[in-house]
């Protein structure tokens, strides 16, 4: 699947259409006087057979296979996915996958905005005359009626009230509008104060808009790698809450394989609250979800939804050529939109179990594409408890760590599983000596199908597995080789660093 970046600025609305100046009716009397004479009346005209309309709105194009995209907001990434061609090295970035993948759900500079349609159509005029003329009359005569019957039924209520009647009115209390802590309304009041609209821009003034949320009472801020990305070298980014306070912040840490990102508010005020984290692990399907972002740049949005998925596997990049991110993503139907990346997924308790990052598109648009799709109801969020492991390191070193077996593995479809290569990106070893993989008697050919209790049915699904355990941590690698099938255990190596 690809990813689109979410950002993109909002298109402007279209202006109010101007009100169609109804034709003259004429009076009641007009309209019920008999002809002089005793004549016959002049008979109705035909209805025409056609009559103008607004134009048709344009639809927005399906494109090539739907790709997931970023749902931040930065530069518009077009999707990568799983289905990527080549081996990568388990020691350096496997190349990003081809379009086909899942693309950010922000969007950004470069990106252009989706078309939505075409611009508003002044409806053409209503002929007039015709079956027109005979409703207008009818419409009076109705009015004139109901006048004199309202007229009526007063004069005979007044008449009989002789006895002086109570009138009983409405009440003009709506209730109470305290919301309990468990509704939509009780979440969102207490998490929105919480979460911040992201702007980044590059040295060259590019760059595009996302959502963060509060990690801790230091200032620090958790959101997308791919919402900040342009403002790492010499940018500039701000975080504005909903009270519209505005600061300025800076990078703290970045990891491109995660597309997790840490930023620093500048003067931080002493009153933050961060948002309350949740367990990822222990989300079923089913369970209820809030999602909080600035679709388009539409900033403090709230949608709801649930969780549609677990453990999906989703590769996604920014469509710049750089590194691919892998994550075994949250799904959910919340709608996600360009601008909702960095952006907080809650439970029904209001606790983050996932941090929006992509969506599924039915467009092949986002950065270097013609356009930007948004929601189609499958959103993609980071797992809370693998992004709190990464926001950790960054806020502690500045650097992202990864869990790696020390082996480079095929990005191909239809090889059943996760193909260690025969050979390593500029002509390494396929199988890192000394390395987890080497060690556990891995050998280039073998076939990975499963990683524990998790079925492996490609490279990139076996590279966003590995990333959700830690260095160090053991895991049972089951494997095909010859025709035979067999286990291992082994535990995770690390790796410090994007390069």
């Amino acid at each position: 699947m690809s990813t689109e970046n979410e950002g993109t600025a909002v298109p402007p609305a279209p202006s109010a259409p101007p009100v169609p100046v109804d034709a003259p009716a004429a009076s009641a009397s007009q309209e019920h006087a008999a002809p002089a004479g005793g004549a016959p009346t002049t008979p109705i005209p035909p209805v025409p057979s056609g009559h103008p309309g607004a134009q048709e709105q344009d639809l927005v194009h399906a494109g090539q296979a739907p790709a997931p995209a970023y749902a931040s907001a930065g530069t518009g990434g077009a999707p990568h996915g799983q289905g990527a061609r080549g081996p990568a090295p388990e020691s350096g970035w496997p190349p990003p996958p081809p379009p086909a993948t899942p693309s950010y759900a922000d969007g950004g500079s470069g990106g252009a905005g989706t078309h939505w349609g075409s611009s508003y159509q002044q409806p053409a005029p209503k002929p007039r005359g015709g079956r027109g003329g005979l409703v207008a009359a009818v419409l009076v005569a109705a009015l004139v009626a109901g006048g004199l019957g309202g007229g009526l039924g007063y004069t005979l209520a007044k008449d009989n009230d002789s006895s002086g009647s109570t009138t009983v009115s409405a009440s003009d209390s709506g209730g109470s509008f305290k919301r309990d802590p468990g509704t939509v309304a009780g979440v969102t009041a207490k998490a929105l104060p919480s979460t911040v609209t992201i702007e980044a821009e590059s040295s060259s003034g590019e760059g595009g808009t996302g959502t963060g949320f509060v990690f801790d009472t230091q200032g620090h801020i958790v959101t997308n790698n791919h919402v900040v990305a342009d403002a790492v070298d010499g940018g500039k980014v701000t975080a504005t809450f909903p009270t519209g306070k505005k600061y300025n912040a800076e990078v703290v840490g970045h990891a491109q394989g995660y597309d997790v990102a840490v930023i620093k508010l500048e003067n931080a005020p002493s009153d933050l609250k961060p948002l309350t984290l949740g367990n990822s692990d222990k989300v079923a399907v089913g369970d209820s979800t809030i999602a909080i972002g600035a679709p388009f740049g539409l900033s403090n949005t709230v949608t709801t939804g649930i969780i549609s998925a677990k453990d999906r596997p989703v590769a996604s990049s920014d469509g710049s050529g750089s590194n691919a991110s892998y994550m075994s993503a949250l799904q959910t139907d919340a709608s996600i939109n360009p601008g909702n990346s960095g952006g907080p997924l809650l439970d029904a308790q209001g606790n983050v179990i996932g941090i929006n990052s992509a969506i599924q598109s039915t467009s092949g648009g986002g950065l270097g594409g013609t356009s930007q799709s948004g929601s189609i109801g499958l959103g993609f969020a980071i797992p809370i408890n693998q992004a709190k492991y990464v926001a950790q390191q960054l806020i502690k070193t500045g650097k992202p760590v990864y869990a790696k077996i020390g082996a480079s593995v095929s990005l191909e479809d239809g090889t059943g599983g996760a193909k260690i290569t025969e050979q390593g990106a500029s002509g390494s070893d396929a199988v890192e000596a000394g390395g987890p993989a080497d060690k556990a008697g891995l050998k280039p050919g073998d076939v990975i199908t499963k990683l524990d209790d998790h079925v492996i049915d490609s490279g990139p699904t076996l590279i966003g597995e590995i990333w959700t355990h830690k260095p160090g941590d053991k895991v049972t690698i089951t494997y095909e080789r010859g025709g035979k099938t067999r286990t291992v255990e082994l535990t995770l190596g690390s790796r410090t660093g994007d390069s």
